[in-house]
Parts: structure tokens; C-alpha cells; sequence
């Protein structure tokens, strides 16, 4: 590769590594609202998590499984932090002039089980998509981007939304429709999202034309 290649791949990483822990971290703290999704309950949470799997599959495909990887490592750290630093400011007295801390306890508190759930979740799940989005790529000889980013995210959201509501919300609201509802809606955006995955890749390979344009298009 070029060096101004290089350093061109270098800052859509850095970008895209952005866009995923924004979406990791937005994620978590919109997941304490439950919105409706025509007859389906989720978190709102979902939203935002979506764009993991996308970015992580986009990742993948233009620099490799370990790059993926990383990219998922550094989000487990922003999750921490972000963690972290949420229970620190809720257990540090407010000024006395503030009236909100109740509020503020009340949305961003509830969110240190979630957090745990987040984490857990997201270990298993995101691994497991980068696991699986090379496997496939393996098995169809690095033919049908399509199929490799279906197949890998669908069942690492089914993984996912089994471990992060089970945690997160076992024992206090139903289970079960919850888990039913958020699989569903991510697996429909899963499957909108494959245009995407296909434009971003074929943005970031024609703006680095001295790399080899791995992925077929073939269908």
C-alpha cells in the first residue's frame, strides 16, 4: 500500500472506530427506555446498537479479522469508562442549587444493571460476529459480502438480545417479549443495513486503490 494509502486507510479506521463506540456508548444509556415498534417492545437501546454489527462487518471485510477486534476491544473499554464514570457522578454530591439529582439519578442509575448486561452481552455477541463473519467469508471462498453480513449478525443479535435482557431485566419486566421483540427488530435492521455495508466498502476500497479489492459483489 501507498503511504498516503496508508495513512488514508488509517483515518476511515479511526473514523469508523469513532461512529462505533458512539453508537456502543449511545446505546447503553438510551437502552433504559422501552419504546414500541409497532406490536413489539425494545429498548431504545437498539437504535444506536445496530450500527455495531454494520461497522464491525465493514471493518472485517476491508481490514481483517485481528483490526475487527480491536475495534470491538476499544468499545468494551469506552463501555467501562463510560460505567465508570456515570456512577461517579451520581454518588458525587450535587451543588445545592441543582434540584435535578433525583432525575438524574433516575435515568442514568438504572442504567448500572444494564451496564453489566451491556458488557456481558456485548462480549459474547460482538466475538461471535467477527468469529462468524470470517467463517463465512472462509466458506464461500470471500464470495457474497451479503451472506457473510446477514448470517454472522442475526444470530450474534440473537445472542446478544438472549444475554443483555435476561440480565438487565429479569425479574422486573417480561422477558420473553423482550428478548422476541428487540431480535426481531435488529434482524430487520440487519437486513436494511446491507446496502450499507456495501456502499462503505466500496466508498473506502475505491478511495484506496493500491489495496486489493477482496469483495465480490456477486449475488
Amino acid at each position: 500500500m501507498k503511504s498516503n494509502d496508508s495513512q488514508r486507510g488509517l483515518n476511515y479506521l479511526a473514523l469508523l472506530a469513532c461512529i462505533y463506540a458512539g453508537s456502543l456508548v449511545l446505546a447503553a444509556v438510551m437502552a433504559s427506555k422501552i419504546i414500541t415498534v409497532g406490536p413489539l417492545v425494545v429498548p431504545a437501546g437498539v437504535l444506536a446498537y445496530c450500527l455495531t454489527f454494520l461497522i464491525t462487518d465493514v471493518v472485517s471485510e476491508i481490514w481483517g479479522k485481528e483490526q475487527a477486534q480491536t475495534v470491538v476491544m476499544g468499545g468494551f473499554i469506552a463501555l467501562v469508562l463510560v460505567f465508570v464514570l456515570t456512577t461517579v457522578s451520581i454518588v458525587w454530591p450535587p451543588a445545592s442549587f441543582w434540584p435535578h439529582q433525583q432525575a438524574y439519578q433516575t435515568i442514568l442509575g438504572s442504567s448500572a444493571r444494564i451496564m453489566v448486561a451491556s458488557l456481558t452481552a456485548y462480549l459474547f455477541s460482538q466475538y461471535h460476529d467477527v468469529w462468524a463473519f470470517h467463517f463465512w467469508k472462509r466458506v464461500t471462498t470471500e464470495r457474497f459480502l451479503w451472506l457473510r453480513n446477514n448470517a454472522s449478525t442475526i444470530v450474534s443479535q440473537l445472542l446478544d438480545s438472549v444475554v443483555f435482557i435476561t440480565i438487565a431485566f429479569y425479574g422486573s419486566m417480561p422477558v420473553m417479549p423482550l428478548i422476541l421483540g428487540q431480535w426481531v427488530v435488529k434482524v430487520g435492521i440487519a437486513l436494511l443495513d446491507t446496502p450499507f455495508v456495501y456502499l462503505l466498502v466500496y466508498v473506502v476500497r475505491r478511495r484506496l486503490p493500491s489495496t486489493k479489492l477482496e469483495t465480490s459483489f456477486e449475488t
